[in-house]
């Protein structure tokens, strides 16, 4: 039986009412719950949560998956408020032993004090940037992709505390140009491939 984390940053802020990452956890649930040998758990963070609770949850964890809106580039404050609570929180307690290095050596091995070993995590990010915007010549992002650069900061951070990273998933131009159920349907087809490798199963 593998287990399943499912963390939710959507939030309720400015225009934004959090009902897209909604949405799109509540499709993450309907193809995990399509496989016979896991456990689910989900945090909503926008709901409220108790970071030791929260510690616990990615101990128990073989896979975490986010969700969140990306906001000015960024994730949104809510959630880098979880990660800054819930990570120092795990201090000793399962999420990170240390920055990885000795006073004998303080130079080298920088980042490799995680507890999480063994453990891999997806993301998703829901963007009003088209994707043509990280593609195409002289465009915003350089021709630059989410992973390599606003989120580059997040992955490293992950592998921090020694999680595996797994395919990401990126929905763009969800405001002026929104297809939710094209993108549901392509979000989807990616989870269960990606799982389906992982657990080893087919669906039921």
């Amino acid at each position: 039986m593998k287990k399943i984390f499912i963390i939710n940053g959507g939030q309720n802020f400015g225009h934004s009412g959090g009902k897209y990452n909604h949405t799109i956890a509540e499709n993450t649930l309907e193809v995990l719950k399509n496989f016979d040998n896991v456990e689910i758990q989900i945090t909503n963070i926008s709901e409220g949560y108790d970071k030791n609770e929260e510690v616990q949850k990615f101990v128990w964890a073989d896979y975490i998956i986010y969700h969140t809106p990306i906001w000015w580039l960024q994730l949104p404050n809510g959630f880098k408020k979880y990660i800054d609570e819930v990570f120092t929180a795990g201090h000793a307690k399962g999420i990170y032993m240390s920055d990885g290095r000795t006073s004998e050596n303080p130079k080298i091995n920088y980042g490799t004090g995680g507890m999480l070993g063994g453990r891999k995590y997806m993301v998703t990010t829901s963007w009003n940037a088209p994707e043509t915007a990280f593609t195409l010549p002289g465009e915003f992002f350089s021709e630059t992709s989410v992973d390599e650069g606003p989120l580059f900061g997040f992955h490293r951070m992950n592998a921090f505390v020694s999680l595996e990273k797994m395919e990401s998933f990126h929905f763009h131009d969800v405001e002026k140009n929104a297809d939710v159920e094209r993108d549901m349907k392509l979000y989807r087809e990616h989870l269960t491939a990606i799982f389906e490798k992982e657990l080893k199963t087919q669906l039921v």
